[in-house]
């Protein structure tokens, strides 16, 4: 019974595994091992975990820590809000595979489905923050704010100022991952009133919160002009539900707007994950971070969609790269958008109108009793002053009724309301703060309003039929599913990404997500309220540092990129410890993922480049030149595990002690661990700190480009320096970095996910995990051999967990690209591997383990059928311009059309292998001109 879930997770039934060890020359996981894996690098122990439990099992122990949390009404407010996620978007996008197995849409044929939901996300930030641009999602608000300010630094025409001036009434947490950001850059923050300050040179940009953290509404047209009159860029943090009423930023002189989508639908979830948002002014387009979807042609002249502009700028840009931001929020953005979608304008107006309601009702009701309001202008956020006496009074009555309350500013308590409040709800509110029972029905919106008119919302908003037509079940199912068909997930098939682990995503592991007692936990709840998630979180940290080998660990980061910077910052931390704040250098491959050199210069490091062999593997005589030109200063290298060529390279230890012998610390890249997870840890290769991508090895579902998980493993000596959080005092090390996101333990809510993967697999389960991987990857480079060079391999000529083949000599005989493959390979119903990365001309293939070997077989069919074509057009019995491969993938539309101008048939462009025709995936639209989309910028819907 206890490997019952670790054979379903494994696609490889245990008879054809040993067909792959047989085409392999082998005859058991045990002879792979001491084939692929060097011996050096093996762990001497195997993982002191628990035997996998049952599915049941599972969750009657997972219900255990769920029941430990306190399900309290929580109106803290504080960013954070208590949401209606409507039931059809709960069961058919968040609850839905086809949503959220997903990959980032870098294949955009096959990814027009999401990317039109993240285009209506786009339109519906942009219009009601009343900015004519806006990204597809950020991390958190805290992360938006801090990119905001990238963004003014690069774009401030005073390039001698280093000073932001942020408003006081901006949410705390916010500051200070904007603190966090900006102290390795050399950018001073300076908090203060904004109305009480003075304009100035030094400050390249200023920031305010609307409505503020106290819920004032104010008009800030004339505060941002003073600081603008200066040359500072104007930053505004908002709300999303409130601009549906009140003038949007961008009407009273924004450059920027910042906020989080979280209200639109999304649970609260103990913190995370939402999706942020930033919008801005037309000319600051090429600036902003992260991804956006820009609309373009196909090759049959019809509207498609694509990432648009710099979307992976930190790969391209490198140490050069402004922003990390690899994983964005997708899954979230998309559950927001569809919110929009279902409410429309109309909808969303009558929510936030309720919500002003009941909060003006509320303030109305105290201040006939006597208590003294903070503002007498607000939208959903009511502070009341309160004296020692009355505050003891209050928070008694509302223990006693479960309720939270804001306690975070001196002498006052705060309520922020929501569209969840019932009419009981706000008849307990009145008895908490008044002690008397009343009765209240009716809550909707008078019309009128607290603040003046004239900041009363006049600019029409959301008015694409999109938002104006899906209001009914049937229609907003049915627009559901079509988004859904045109895009390919892992539903249909395998996606071969090298680096990306595209593995199952248990629906057993998905199911906790949703339930109450982790959904709905305010990230700022007492820690009496939140035992179930301290339990849950506290062990599988525990299980994390076992699988490294590391002191301790740190689930606050919410995305790989995110682990890379806080990891990195630990290091800088600890040499300031050692009074050897002068080390500033920190050594990177050539081979390296993009977004490490851009954390790098983001942590305030400086970064130099080591070479790397013809193996792919780190040049040793380059590092120790190097080492030996920067070992003073040093403060780290950055080394990815196996190597990003997917190989075991057997230096990694001699690697780590050089840099360990100049003073240096190691920072190890976690997102090949799918190889190492059982059989090998970190810690013990001499990496002193490594992030994981638990959206990666530990099954949180990629969500169609996030969200992700990136905790970071460190040694012992940097357990004092992991991420504290201003609002949470059990979070971090006692001289913990400041933290690095918004929430204290990020996102939580999709914790239990990894949770239950590692205690359904268990220690021989994980372990089996890794070396089928292994060995599927082995297998697939086998098989390709004899048509396809594999371009690097480790020792006995086998690859870790993902193999590189190269296709550039196919320019040469055929006039053919990385590109033609990846887009041919849709027409056989696959999505591409990596391409043309960690080497330009290639693609990179991770099968992961748990393919079966039925769709491994069919994958490599495809690849093999696709070398025939080519060699059709090599030989000159296909035309080298008018081809399978050049004008592939091919579209339903272009199937259909009644003129077939291709020198081939429809059947072998639509149906290239017999069990194609069975389960085809048909792609919705041809090629996409992304040359047409950026010099024809469109980011929104018309």
């Amino acid at each position: 019974m206890s490997q019952e879930f670790a054979t379903r997770h494994l696609g490889v039934r245990a008879d054809d595994r040993q067909v792959m060890l047989s085409a392999l020359g082998l005859k058991s996981f045990d002879d792979l091992l001491a084939k692929a894996v060097p011996k050096a690098i093996q762990s001497e122990r195997g993982l002191d975990l628990n035997e996998g439990q049952t599915e049941i099992e599972m969750f009657d122990r997972i219900r255990e820590h769920a029941n430990q949390n306190q399900v309290w009404r929580s109106y803290i407010g504080q960013g954070y809000f208590g949401t209606r996620t409507p039931t059809v978007i709960l069961r058919n996008i968040l609850e839905n595979p086809a949503w959220y197995t997903a990959y980032t849409p870098y294949q955009a044929e096959i990814s027009q489905g999401r990317m039109e939901a993240l285009l209506n996300f786009q339109t519906m930030v942009s219009e009601l923050t009343g900015l004519p641009m806006s990204n597809a999602s950020l991390l958190d608000e805290g992360t938006a704010l801090a990119e905001a300010m990238a963004v003014a630094l690069a774009a401030t025409k005073k390039k001698t100022a280093r000073k932001i001036l942020v408003s006081d009434g901006v949410w705390p947490q916010s500051i200070e991952v904007l603190c966090t950001r900006a102290e390795p850059l050399g950018i001073e923050v300076v908090v203060a009133d904004l109305k009480n300050e003075a304009a100035s040179d030094d400050y390249f940009a200023v920031v305010d919160q609307y409505p503020s953290k106290m819920g004032r509404v104010e008009d800030l047209t004339d505060i941002l002009a003073k600081f603008k009159s200066q040359g500072a860029m104007a930053i505004v943090s908002s709300d999303l539900l409130a601009l549906t009423l009140i003038k949007p930023p961008g009407e009273m002189g924004a450059d920027i707007v910042v906020g989080s989508s979280q209200r639109f639908g999304v649970p609260v979830a103990f913190g995370g994950p939402h999706a942020a948002f930033l919008s801005t002014r037309d000319e600051y387009k090429r600036m902003i971070p992260g991804r956006i979807i820009g609309v373009s042609v196909d090759a049959q002249g019809g509207r498609a969609l694509r990432l648009a502009l710099q979307t992976r700028e930190q790969h391209i840009r490198r140490e050069k790269a402004t922003s990390n931001i690899c994983t964005a929020q997708v899954l979230l953005a998309v559950m927001a958008s569809m919110y929009g979608v279902y409410h429309g304008p109309r909808g969303l107006k009558r929510v936030a109108g309720r919500v002003h309601e009941m909060a003006k009702r509320f303030g109305e009701r105290l201040t006939s009793a006597g208590l003294k309001l903070v503002s007498d202008s607000y939208f959903d956020t009511v502070f009341v002053a309160a004296n020692e006496s009355q505050r003891g009074e209050i928070l008694e009555r509302a223990e006693r009724l479960k309720i939270n309350l804001n306690l975070h500013q001196p002498g006052m308590l705060g309520v922020s309301f929501d569209e969840t409040l019932q009419a009981k709800d706000f008849q307990d509110l009145v008895f908490a703060f008044l002690g008397v029972e009343e009765s209240f029905d009716n809550f909707e919106s008078s019309g009128e309003y607290l603040w003046p008119s004239d900041m009363s919302r006049t600019s029409q908003f959301m008015t694409q039929a999109v938002f104006n037509d899906f209001h009914s079940e049937t229609e907003m199912v049915r627009y559901i599913t079509r988004l859904q068909a045109k895009d390919l997930s892992l539903v249909h098939s395998m996606i071969p990404l090298g680096s990306c682990t595209m593995k199952l995503n248990a629906t057993s592991e998905m199911i906790p997500v949703t339930w109450p007692e982790f959904s709905t936990i305010h990230p700022f709840a007492p820690s009496s309220q939140t035992k179930g998630y301290a339990s849950l979180i506290g062990e599988l940290e525990k299980w994390l540092a076992e699988i490294t080998g590391f002191a301790a660990v740190s689930v606050q980061p919410n995305a790989g990129s995110q682990g890379e910077y806080a990891g990195l910052l630990v290091i800088r931390a600890y040499h300031q410890s050692q009074k050897q704040g002068h080390r500033h250098i920190c050594l990177i491959p050539s081979s390296a993922h993009g977004t490490n050199p851009a954390s790098a210069v983001m942590a305030g490091f400086k970064v130099v480049v080591v070479a790397c062999d013809e193996r792919g593997n780190v040049d040793l005589n380059d590092l120790k030149a190097k080492l030996f030109e920067h070992g003073s200063n040093l403060a780290a290298l950055m080394l990815t595990y196996p190597s990003t060529h997917g190989v075991f390279e057997t230096s990694v230890k001699e690697i780590c002690s050089l840099v360990h012998e100049h003073g240096g610390q190691v920072y190890m890249d976690g997102a090949n661990m799918n190889a190492l997870v059982g059989i090998c840890r970190p810690c013990e290769l001499g990496a002193d700190v490594s992030h994981l991508n638990l959206h990666k090895t530990f099954c949180i579902p990629h969500g169609g480009g996030g969200p992700g998980v990136g905790p970071i493993g460190v040694a012992a000596h940097l357990a004092p320096f992991l991420p504290k959080h201003s609002l949470n005092s059990q979070v971090g090390g006692k001289r913990g970095i400041q933290s690095v996101t918004s929430a204290p333990f990020g996102s939580a809510g999709i914790l239990p996910i990894s949770w239950a993967y590692i205690a359904m697999m268990g220690r021989d389960g994980l372990k089996d995990a890794t070396l089928q991987a292994i060995l599927s990857a082995n297998y697939i480079a086998q098989r390709l051999k004899p048509h396809y060079n594999t371009l690097f391999t480790g020792q006995n000529g086998f690859v870790a967990h993902e193999c590189i083949i190269d296709v550039r000599p196919f320019k040469e005989t055929a006039g053919l690209t990385a590109d033609d493959f990846a887009k041919r390979l849709m027409d056989y119903g696959f999505h591409a591997p990596t391409m043309s990365w960690p080497v330009s001309g290639t693609l990179m293939i991770e099968p992961t383990e748990s393919e079966s070997l039925a769709e491994i077989d069919r994958f490599i069919e495809a690849m093999i059928q696709i070398r025939k074509e080519v060699s059709e057009i090599e030989a000159g019995k296909a035309d080298k311009a008018d081809n399978v491969l050049k004008n592939a993938p091919h579209s339903y539309t272009e199937l259909l059309k009644d003129n077939w101008e291709h020198s081939y048939s429809r059947e072998s462009a639509a149906f290239p292998l017999p069990w194609v025709r069975e389960r085809k995936f048909w792609v919705p639209v041809s090629r996409v001109d992304n040359a047409f989309g950026d010099k024809n910028l469109v980011c929104s819907c018309q």
